[in-house]
């Protein structure tokens, strides 16, 4: 339905609309609303706000309709008029124009020419809210998807090739907030969400600030993916800087006479994996990320890094130890891995 607002100070045009237009109201594609002067018609565009068009008068008493014009796009930014009056000379119709009118019609009305009017205006609205709609909701998407999802999504074969996949050497950091859960136990839920977007929001600046992007948040923990060149040597400069900034954040009081001193545990891996949509096309739920085994022994190496550690796999040693100080961690056997993983931590 398109909500329509008439505003006319001559009495007889409420009667002659409805009757005119008695078949499009009846079967619910137009629903009018009537003011006699501009300053009833604001009151009425801020009562309603999901209004369409305005058809509107010129000479009124109180506000006339050149005045109305100029209110509109503050009123309601998306609302278009067209003005509908016996004083169609050309400076009228300019000045209506230059306004912001969409259109004018002269008096007396040709009702089919204002029909096909009416509907031309009101297609031009929905497209602009659309467009607005689309704006804000793209504004949203940005914060719950990352940017290279958004990049992906852009190209002109998304469509064909969601399901599709690309096999990359890239790096998998896991950093998990430490000794977070034991404090959710005692802290108000929003003050534990407070906390810990506080933490994340410094965490991901680190891991931006190195070229890496978010995979996705899990709980108190990061899954953090780094592609291109030196990937590897980036994603241990991210995990290095966040434990130094973590080291000297003061204890952060949660309330409850509970402190908390944030700490992290990092798991870090190189290697091969899968990059691609992972889910179902058909319930269009999909999750944009890397899988692998690579990725699977990043996750385990976290799962054993203690507070402040930043853990690697012997291979991956091989592959910094000349940029990065590191030591022994010992050998661990690690879930779905049959031999033990020689781990080391990287220091400095």
């Amino acid at each position: 339905m398109a909500k329509i607002l008439v505003v006319d100070d001559e009495a007889d045009l409420e009667i002659l609309v409805k009757q005119k237009f008695r078949r499009k109201i009846r079967e619910g594609e137009y629903e009018f609303i009537f003011a006699q002067n501009g300053e009833e018609a604001l009151a009425r565009v801020k009562e309603n706000p999901d209004l369409d068009i305005i058809l509107s008068d010129i000479n009124m008493p109180v506000m006339d309709g050149l005045t109305l014009l100029t209110h509109l796009p503050e009123a309601n930014p998306t609302l278009k008029a067209v003005v509908v009056s016996a004083y169609g000379d050309m400076q009228n119709i300019r000045t209506a124009m230059n306004r912001g009118a969409f259109d004018f019609i002269m008096k007396p009305v040709d009702f089919d020419d204002l029909d096909v009017t009416m509907q031309k205006t009101i297609s031009y609205v929905r497209q602009l809210q659309e467009t607005l709609r689309a704006i804000k909701e793209n504004n949203i998407l940005k914060m719950y998807v990352d940017e290279n999802v958004l990049n992906f999504m852009t190209h002109k074969e998304f469509e064909g090739s969601l399901m599709k996949n690309e096999l990359l050497e890239a790096t998998v950091m896991f950093v998990d907030v430490c000794g977070f859960t034991a404090i959710t136990e005692h802290v108000a839920a929003n003050t534990v969400v407070t906390l810990l977007n506080g933490l994340f929001d410094r965490i991901v600046k680190e891991i931006i600030t190195q070229g890496g992007h978010v995979d996705k948040f899990m709980g108190d923990a990061i899954m953090a993916v780094f592609r291109g060149q030196f990937h590897l040597d980036r994603a241990i400069d991210a995990a290095l800087s966040i434990k130094a900034q973590l080291s000297n954040e003061p204890e952060i009081d949660a309330g409850n006479g509970k402190k908390f001193k944030p700490q992290i545990s990092v798991g870090i891996n190189s290697g091969e994996m899968v990059s691609g949509n992972i889910g179902s096309a058909s319930l269009k739920r999909l999750d944009y990320t890397v899988i692998g085994d690579s990725v699977n022994l990043a996750q385990r190496l976290q799962g054993i890094a203690k507070a402040g550690q930043i853990i690697i796999t012997e291979e991956v040693y091989h592959k910094t130890k000349e940029s990065f100080k590191c030591r022994e961690n010992g050998e661990f056997t690690l879930k779905n891995k049959l031999k033990p993983v020689i781990t080391y931590e990287v220091i400095e």
